[in-house]
């Protein structure tokens, strides 16, 4: 069902001099003039108002596994339906959803929040994640959906770069269930800087600390570039941040880069940095490292960090064996495994992935 569209007023934003204002919903904290966006395209001064031009405007609407997310730890096996509407605070280089993300046309199908709720219901699935593009940057939209999601019974996930205010993350967090933080070479300030156009990264710690705060789950990925985003010191470094600040228990995903839009001359990280950088993580103290993109690697399976038995095994985003107590246990020593929610047998993948 479609729905009549008026530009909602935004959130987070500040009135300044000369009918300009201050966008306090990202870390860059962009200070926009009357008639003009702010670095992310899609949120506008009008006459000393930020209005959201992507409210509504839907880019991306499909079925996922929630392993897509990725979220190996958080109601492990269940679907969910991805949505993502226009924009983004970084300009990576190397974006794989580029067309979407960095358009200056701000497009998209008309769908409102209680047509993603009814559409995810139907098609049966058990959350809604806010993912592919920036979900800060669609914040109105995001939060609309995510309070009827929970009216629902739908859990909500964020699928985030991270670069988003204290405030933003305060303002999301009731309706907010888990969230996966998306590094880049491992958090690299020179990288940022160069490859994404981010001119600092403690940003993205101090908003991780506020999820923290607000008993949200958590999982971390890094994604590893070969020549200029692989370094192993960094990589521990990261590590061991996420040890002391978020606890050993904590996810980290390790992917797997794929060459894409500008940089698409780059060649695939090797299997052997990979497991270089697995074995790193590991020796930082987490216990649940996983590597991305790389099919069928047994480190895409969860082993009990007691006994070393495999108890989730993994093919991508298909659980195919299943080892735990309805209580979350180890079958063989009965270990405490931190899975949040509860354990949905994976649909056959051809069901998934359906797009509008």
């Amino acid at each position: 069902m479609w729905f009549v569209l008026s530009t909602p007023i935004a959130m987070l934003y500040t009135q300044e001099a000369e009918r300009s204002v201050k966008c306090c919903l990202c870390a860059r904290r962009c200070l926009i003039k009357d008639g003009s966006t702010g670095f992310c395209l899609v949120r506008k001064n009008k006459d000393g108002i930020l209005y959201a031009l992507n409210y509504g405007k839907i880019v991306s609407f499909g079925v996922d596994p929630i392993g897509k997310k990725p979220l190996s730890h958080f109601n492990p096996g269940a679907l969910v339906a991805s949505i993502a509407a226009a924009g983004c605070n970084f300009r990576c280089q190397f974006c794989d959803n580029w067309m979407i993300s960095q358009s200056t046309d701000v497009t998209g199908n008309l769908l409102s929040p209680e047509d993603i709720i009814k559409s995810a219901k139907e098609a049966n699935c058990h959350g809604i994640s806010y993912t592919y593009t920036e979900p800060t940057i669609f914040m109105e939209y995001a939060y609309n959906t995510a309070k009827l999601a929970h009216e629902a019974g739908l859990f909500n996930t964020f699928v985030t770069n991270g670069y988003l205010t204290p405030e933003a993350v305060k303002t999301i967090a009731p309706y907010i269930d888990a969230v996966t933080i998306d590094f880049k070479a491992a958090g690299d300030s020179g990288f940022y800087k160069n490859i994404s156009t981010v001119s600092e990264v403690q940003p993205i710690f101090e908003a991780i600390k506020e999820f923290k705060l607000a008993n949200i789950h958590i999982e971390i990925t890094n994604l590893i570039i070969p020549k200029i985003g692989d370094s192993m010191s960094k990589i521990a470094c990261l590590a061991k941040w996420i040890n002391d600040y978020l606890g050993p228990n904590t996810p980290f995903h390790l992917l797997r880069f794929h060459p894409d839009y500008k940089m698409s001359t780059l060649p695939a990280t090797s299997l052997e940095t990979m497991e270089h950088a697995y074995l790193v993580s590991k020796s930082e103290g987490l216990r649940y490292v996983y590597l991305g993109n790389m099919p069928g690697h047994v480190a895409e399976n969860t082993y009990c960090p007691a006994c070393n038995e495999l108890i989730i095994q993994r093919d991508t985003y298909e659980i195919t064996q299943w080892h735990l107590t309805n209580e979350m246990q180890c079958n063989y020593c009965k270990n405490q495994i931190p899975i949040k929610g509860k354990y949905y047998p994976p649909p056959p993948l051809s069901n998934v992935q359906t797009e509008i």
